[in-house]
């Protein structure tokens, strides 16, 4: 079983499941989608990944303001308005009777080309969506065991070339980071900004606990995550000191705790990185916040 925060417990009915696509319901094995598609010529396309809790979509006004976002930054003309984009989702897992421990990949690409290009005047069609709902409960085990990270030698992008903060299809540096960590018998990569100060992970963000106070990056270079936003509010609410700042690998190696956040795991801990024990794994502040968290998705 491959281990990290993306570690589900298996579950036979995503065997089984119906993919939407562009208003049509398709099994697994028979969703398909043209080899012209922009997103798999040229990688021109963004998504969200959402969670279903107890049948209820978590934070999806977030989570459609940041594909909103990200929709008017690549100049993608949505053909639907948020409300239509949530009934979608909701007949997705109805369709699959889902009701709980439910991922949601809701996926938009700029259309079908003419021909294999990066021009997007060649596009001859709308933007296509493909919603994947799967029956997805984060493993005990990884939360117990928590994971390794390595610190890969590829920085997350400039704003300038490539923003962090916009999630789109073009993962291939997260990816090359990712395999960086696992050749170092990693489970996933943590990621330095381009001035050297410690940003984020190849999937997640990254939180450190030290002297009983939290830390993560600044957003300069980071992914902005939702749930790393609600880790951050929930800091406020509840009296913990939590900084948005520059931190160097020494502030890592020295930590009491790390955990990394994310909308599929929320929080994960992190037992060691680049070979290093952090602390000594008693997560007295991780799982405080690991609690607080499930109250507040719980309240939602």
């Amino acid at each position: 079983m491959v281990h990290g925060t993306h570690n589900a417990e298996q579950d036979e009915r995503n065997d089984e499941i119906l993919i939407f696509i562009n208003g049509n319901f398709m099994k697994r094995t028979e969703a398909k989608i043209s080899v012209f598609d922009s997103g798999y010529l040229v990688g021109d396309g963004i998504w969200e990944g959402v969670r279903l809790h107890r049948g209820r979509l978590i934070f999806i006004d977030d989570h459609l303001n940041r594909l909103w976002k990200a929709a008017r930054a690549t100049s993608i003309q949505l053909p639907f308005t948020k409300e239509a984009l949530i009934q979608h989702i909701l007949d997705t897992v109805a369709k699959n009777e889902m009701v709980d421990d439910v991922h949601i990949r809701v996926m938009i690409t700029r259309g079908i080309k003419k021909t294999p290009s990066q021009d997007p005047r060649l596009t001859l069609s709308g933007p296509n969506l493909v919603i994947i709902a799967e029956h997805k409960k984060a493993a005990t085990s990884t939360l117990k065991e928590g994971i390794k990270l390595f610190t890969s030698t590829i920085r997350r992008g400039s704003p300038d070339y490539l923003d962090p903060k916009l999630n789109c299809h073009s993962k291939l540096y997260e990816v090359q980071a990712l395999i960086q960590a696992i050749e170092a018998g990693a489970d996933e990569a943590l990621m330095l900004d381009i001035n050297g100060f410690v940003s984020t992970c190849n999937a997640t963000n990254f939180f450190i606990v030290t002297d009983r106070e939290v830390w993560t990056s600044t957003d300069a270079y980071c992914m902005n995550g939702i749930t790393r936003s609600k880790v951050i509010d929930i800091c406020y609410k509840n009296g913990i000191i939590c900084h948005e700042k520059n931190f160097s690998l020494y502030d890592v190696y020295s930590a009491d705790e790390a955990f990394v956040t994310g909308t599929f795991g929320g929080l994960t801990p992190v037992r060691h990185i680049d070979g290093k024990f952090i602390g000594d794994f008693n997560l007295t502040l991780t799982q405080r916040l690991q609690a607080l968290y499930y109250d507040m998705i719980t309240a939602f």
